[in-house]
């Protein structure tokens, strides 16, 4: 049985330096090791190398979907009848709305690492959450999700 495809899937993977960075910090730790041996310097690369690889794929594996008449964004997932106007941020904007004009209520998906993001307004009167800001790599299409999948 295959299910259907969502309207909208993304997912918001660490760019490539961090994987760099992973062996880097794996290199670390063999050189920590060094003093004690090939085999625990060995231990030490590959062991490193692993948790900091592992650490950056788990912050690099959260997800944005539209299914059916839900967004799910990360561990969200809100009801498309909760939400409402959509507004395209550039990548100004963007960092406006992650510094100094961000709602301490507002329900951040925040990847620095992302230059653009989607901000789309919460209706719903019992929800204290004013806004949702979504980082994602495009925007346009997430909002065009959104609208489609509301009018469905």
């Amino acid at each position: 049985m295959q299910l259907s495809a969502a309207p909208y899937e993304e997912r918001l993977t660490a760019p490539r330096t961090w994987w760099l960075i992973s062996f880097l910090v794996g290199v670390s730790m063999a050189l920590i090791l060094l003093p004690f041996g090939t085999l625990p310097m060995l231990g030490g690369l590959a062991g490193g190398t692993a948790v900091a690889a592992v650490a950056a794929s788990s912050y690099g594996s959260v997800r944005i979907r539209v299914v059916g008449d839900s967004l799910i964004a990360g561990e969200a997932k809100i009801p498309l009848a909760a939400l409402g106007e959509t507004e395209v941020l550039d990548p100004e904007e963007t960092r406006a709305w992650r510094t100094y004009k961000a709602d301490p209520r507002a329900f951040l998906l925040l990847r620095a690492y992302i230059p653009t993001a989607l901000r789309v307004v919460v209706t719903d009167p019992e929800d204290p959450t004013p806004y949702l800001y979504l980082s994602t790599r495009e925007p346009e299409r997430l909002a065009e999700a959104l609208r489609t999948a509301k009018q469905a």
